[in-house]
């Protein structure tokens, strides 16, 4: 794999940012600095955090960016389910948006696992 852009999870983090960027657009204008600011960084957050950490140099230098991914993701559902409640978008739009973001959290902690297993090959007994 040459890029991150190649990772699906990175493709599917994309396509949620641009999901978020498109409903916030509808929120009221009081909440442009509030909660759509929140709403939006944390959605970016998710696919720029795989791409930082897979520019890395090592597989160990990638696997707190992943964990970070994973925070910023926690942080999109309650944000998202905030909005829902208050009546900013339908729940049937946030709904969706929250299930590939549960599937997203998957594949990161997929990603993740299957890292950890590589750098134990590599390093089966890491010095203390």
């Amino acid at each position: 794999m040459k890029s991150y852009r190649d990772l699906q999870v990175w493709q599917l983090g994309m396509e949620i940012a641009r999901d978020v960027y498109r409903i916030t657009a509808t929120f009221p204008k009081h909440e442009a600095y509030a909660l759509s600011n929140q709403l939006r960084r944390a959605a970016v957050s998710i696919p720029a955090n795989i791409a930082e950490g897979h520019a890395k140099d090592s597989t160990r230098d990638f696997l707190p960016h992943l964990s970070i991914t994973l925070g910023s993701a926690a942080e999109l559902e309650t944000e998202l389910i905030l909005a829902k409640d208050l009546g900013y978008a339908e729940a049937p739009t946030i709904d969706a948006l929250l299930t590939r973001i549960d599937e997203t959290g998957r594949m990161i902690r997929g990603l993740q696992r299957s890292l950890k297993q590589r750098l134990n090959a590599q390093h089966p007994n890491p010095p203390k």
